[in-house]
């Protein structure tokens, strides 16, 4: 298999670099401005050159002066810029954003000369409907001018067998004549719903025969849903306080998924339990798995909670429920924001659990402040999704090159 070269702007910790690799492609250079960051992802991708700036201070020229690269050698450019300014859970969504802005520098970078044959961006789907879709249709601009075709959908990491309900919109690009732009089709069911603008004509869903025990896909049958148990039981357990950032694993997989995310890892990395008020230790008695703030006596709830509609709110102060999938990790495994209560155990998630529900292997080590780990692997892109869709992207689109 040839190697292919690729690149990565706004990469994180690196979730789309490491899907990327395990696809067979190699990473020439990453950037991003984080430094916390930027430390976990260059110790984790020794071989790849990293610019820790601002993409804003990134040249094209810079970039072919200090990496191996030469002009038009460079096969993918990747990247997923700043999405918080997108999201539909923003306490407040505004064109005004800079964050908004930050792919016009992606653009610029491509423009100046990188050029490369395709190009993948990643944000969340609340860009669909953001002021009618204007950055959908100023991305789509942008990349025209600089001779790509676009394409863009939907997609869920759980209908890869991802043990989570998360949703990414992904653009594809490219200057290749003769080939169809295409997405990866889903290999496993899963019990999703698409709550937001583009959710029937832009995923998956309405191509998925939903009702029956086995459902299909163009004929083809989908494989179950990986769920929570089956990605994280295999952890040792903790209690508050308890765990250490390098420890034993204690036992050994039990499933498909436990083992390749076990695959060459012979110690267990980010698996410390945080500390809980003793309010929310009281509330987690009351709790059952998959169960949320609905469950914990009124007298209890928080002074906010009370004030809920029992419509509202539906996965704030939930345990995960084991036997499905976990909600959108995100960059605080803060239980007043949803489920992130272990479903057996009095605590709530470790990093390790929470890079699991991600589809990070065991060997990828976090760095940094905790608070930082958290947001590392919650602003990733989950790197099977990303190896799904690197693979496709090979054999539909730079196998034609």
């Amino acid at each position: 298999m040839s190697v292919l070269v690729a690149a990565d702007l706004f990469c994180g910790a690196g979730g789309l670099s490491l899907g990327f690799q395990s696809a067979g492609f190699r990473m020439a250079f990453a950037n991003d401005i984080n430094e916390e960051y930027a430390f976990t992802y260059e110790l984790n991708h020794p071989d790849t050159k990293f610019f820790p700036d601002s993409i804003e201070n990134l040249s094209a020229t810079e970039v072919f002066a200090k990496t191996r690269l030469h002009r038009n050698e460079l096969d993918l450019l990747i990247g997923g810029p700043p999405c918080q300014g997108f999201s539909i859970n923003a306490p407040k969504r505004s064109l005004q954003d800079d964050r908004n802005h930050l792919f016009r520098e992606y653009g610029r970078l491509v423009l100046e000369g990188l050029r490369p044959k395709v190009i993948v961006m990643e944000n969340v789907p609340g860009m669909v409907s953001l002021d009618g879709g204007k950055f959908i249709r100023d991305i789509y601009e942008l990349f025209k001018s600089a001779g790509y075709r676009m394409q863009h959908m939907i997609l869920c990491a759980a209908h890869y067998g991802i043990p989570q309900e998360r949703w990414r919109l992904f653009f594809i690009g490219t200057t290749l004549k003769n080939v169809e732009i295409s997405f990866p089709q889903p290999s496993h069911y899963a019990p999703v719903r698409a709550n937001f603008t583009g959710g029937r004509d832009l995923t998956w869903l309405g191509s998925i025969e939903n009702g029956n025990r086995q459902p299909n896909l163009f004929g083809k049958r989908l494989k179950s849903f990986t769920t929570v148990k089956k990605a994280i039981d295999d952890l040792p357990a903790l209690a508050v306080r308890e765990g250490t950032e390098e420890m034993p694993y204690g036992s050994r997989p039990q499933t498909a998924y436990q083992r390749l995310m076990r695959k060459g890892s012979r110690k267990l990395y980010n698996h410390v339990a945080g500390v809980l008020s003793p309010q929310n230790l009281e509330r987690l008695q009351h709790i059952q798995p998959g169960g949320s703030w609905r469950d914990i006596p009124f007298e209890l709830l928080p002074a906010g909670m009370k004030k809920a509609r029992r419509s509202d709110h539906t996965r704030r102060y939930g345990r995960v429920d084991p036997e499905g999938l976990s909600g959108t990790v995100l960059t605080k495994c803060d239980p007043h924001w949803g489920s992130f209560f272990h479903y057996e155990q009095d605590r709530a998630l470790t990093v390790r659990e929470a890079a699991r529900l991600q589809s990070f292997p065991d060997t990828y080590r976090f760095y940094g402040s905790r608070v930082s780990q958290y947001e590392q692997v919650g602003n990733a892109v989950p790197p099977l999704l990303a190896k799904v869709l690197a693979q496709h992207i090979r054999e539909t689109i730079l196998s034609h090159a």
